[in-house]
């Protein structure tokens, strides 16, 4: 599966990577959604670094993880997006439901 998550406090990450179309996003969204359900966290983190083609099936796993954590106050922060990934996400709008952070960008937790 292309996606590796870990939890740290109550922080969970997910590492996606390779091609993040309708054929892998299923996969991706039921195991983060798992670990949400399980660990509760007060952050999830969408670690785009590894991600080497996005299609629509990424805005829609972006939005409704964004859906999902409303239910519980957390945030989501999308991180290492690369450029041409970060682009279609800003010009979808995803800035106004997440922390979109470029490639090679620091990202910092909320302790």
């Amino acid at each position: 599966m292309p996606v590796r998550i870990e939890t740290s406090g109550e922080v969970v990450t997910a590492y996606l990577s390779g091609e993040l179309d309708h054929h892998a996003a299923r996969g991706i969204r039921e195991a983060i959604d798992a670990a949400v359900d399980r660990d509760m966290p007060t952050l999830l983190i969408l670690d785009f670094g590894e991600v080497t083609f996005m299609d629509s099936s990424g805005i829609g796993l972006v939005m409704g993880r964004y859906r999902k954590l409303q239910q519980t106050g957390a945030e989501l922060h999308v991180a290492n997006t690369p450029p041409h990934i970060y682009k279609v996400m800003k010009l979808a709008g995803l800035e106004k439901l997440a922390k979109l952070e470029k490639g090679g960008e620091r990202h910092e937790t909320r302790q």
